[in-house]
């Protein structure tokens, strides 16, 4: 009895230390990633005039739609500005698309043969490397945000619930993950198809529609909303904003369990694809 109660303390150590393993050498990957950010200075500041010069021109645009009404949609002026300034904001946290090109590019090239090798699970590896990006360009998104507050003084129309804050959080960076993980699906198509250019544009253009990203999906008719409610997008931009703006709260919990189960679902695909596809590849070299 006491060498099966060592036996299961033993094991039950190595578990923990594989985990704690594991985490510290991802997490590597999310800190050099971050760090080689700050290496392109003209990307930074040039990432910060565009984030304040997508507030301004929310702020021109939406001010003229407005003109003489109070109210559209539902939606008064700040609310209407305090939504599209959140959707920029996630959106520009989103650095996925890095992934398909990267994978894509090496595929063709014949170097991905670097990340077959390496002992990872080259989704997550992925998903820490756009984390790592993504970290740096939400802290100059909050950066921006700030300034424009304070030097010119434009007010916004953020809730006062912390619940709906903090699911809007919890929805955000599930719809990241989300998104890492379309995006890597899209890069290994690669394997299976020559050139996905067109494919990627197309989605691309598609996903600035349906995630809300350039107006509300409110203001939509109720039908195609109500279908757009059992996918991953809707989930991504659109609902998150809209918390923050203390609206759609009855979807907050049933949001949070969709977009969890697609994000559950994708990486279980994505690693059966994977294996599936990799196997394809011919390509030698580093």
């Amino acid at each position: 009895m006491d060498n099966r109660i060592i036996a299961k303390k033993e094991h039950r150590f190595l578990l923990i230390s594989k985990f704690i393993y594991e985490i510290k050498k991802y997490s590597e990957v999310i800190k050099i990633n971050f760090k080689s950010c700050i290496i392109w200075r003209f990307d930074v500041l040039a990432n910060i005039l565009l984030t304040v010069t997508k507030i301004m021109f929310a702020y021109i645009l939406w001010k003229a739609v407005f003109g003489e009404n109070d109210v559209i949609g539902g939606f008064t002026f700040y609310s209407m500005l305090t939504y599209y300034v959140t959707g920029a904001f996630l959106s520009g946290a989103d650095m996925s698309r890095k992934i398909s090109d990267e994978i894509c590019t090496r595929v063709i090239s014949g170097t991905f043969s670097k990340y077959i090798i390496i002992p990872v699970n080259i989704q997550i590896y992925f998903m820490a490397q756009n984390f790592g990006r993504m970290f740096f360009y939400l802290l100059l998104n909050i950066v921006s945000l700030f300034t424009w507050t304070l030097v010119l003084k434009t007010g916004f129309s953020f809730t006062n619930n912390m619940y709906y804050f903090g699911t809007a959080g919890i929805m955000a960076l599930l719809g990241l993950i989300f998104m890492t993980e379309f995006q890597f699906f899209i890069g290994i198509l690669s394997f299976k198809f020559l050139e996905i250019s067109l494919f990627r544009i197309i989605v691309d253009n598609i996903m600035v529609f349906v995630t809300g990203a350039v107006i509300p999906l409110s203001l939509l008719p109720e039908a195609v909303t109500a279908v757009m409610r059992f996918f991953p997008f809707y989930y991504i931009v659109y609902l998150p904003s809209m918390l923050v703006i203390g609206r759609n709260g009855n979807e907050a919990l049933t949001g949070l369990i969709i977009i969890f189960a697609w994000v559950l679902v994708f990486f279980i695909i994505n690693n059966l694809l994977y294996k599936r596809l990799r196997v394809l590849f011919e390509g030698v070299g580093i």
